[in-house]
């Protein structure tokens, strides 16, 4: 039995659905690509155990999280040269946009003139915000 198998049985990044989706792991965390990216190479890292968000995680799976991030941008960054900047968001409960209740973290890859002005980056999650 893995961590995968100790889940919430309506987690989508729970159980053996998961399994066949992973493209880089660590002791603790895995990484799969989004469902629905928002820019190609978009890809979520999560820890194996079922935890509903960044702030119940371990600090072992935080680590862990932290490691394949710095591995998957440099994955990027060498399979597609128009990467110049990435960014990194974490969604923590439903008034924050969190969808899925198990913890994950997104890496998206941004390149010049994928939107037309990127000024503020995650400040956009309140549109009034954005720009400063």
């Amino acid at each position: 039995m893995t961590d995968l198998d100790i889940a919430s049985a309506d987690c989508p990044f729970c159980g053996e659905g998961v399994e066949g989706r992973i493209i880089k792991e660590c002791r603790t965390a895995i990484a799969i690509r989004d469902k629905y990216p928002v820019t190609v190479y978009h890809t979520l890292v999560l820890p194996r155990r079922h935890t509903p968000d960044f702030f119940s995680m371990t600090p072992q799976e935080r680590r862990d999280a932290e490691a394949l991030i710095l591995r998957l941008k440099e994955d990027i960054l060498e399979t597609d040269r128009s990467v110049v900047g990435f960014n990194v968001g974490i969604n923590c409960g439903e008034a924050a946009g969190q969808t899925i209740m198990h913890a994950h973290v997104h890496l998206i890859p941004r390149r010049p003139g994928d939107t037309p002005n990127p000024r503020g980056g995650v400040r956009g999650v309140i549109p009034d915000k954005m720009a400063y």
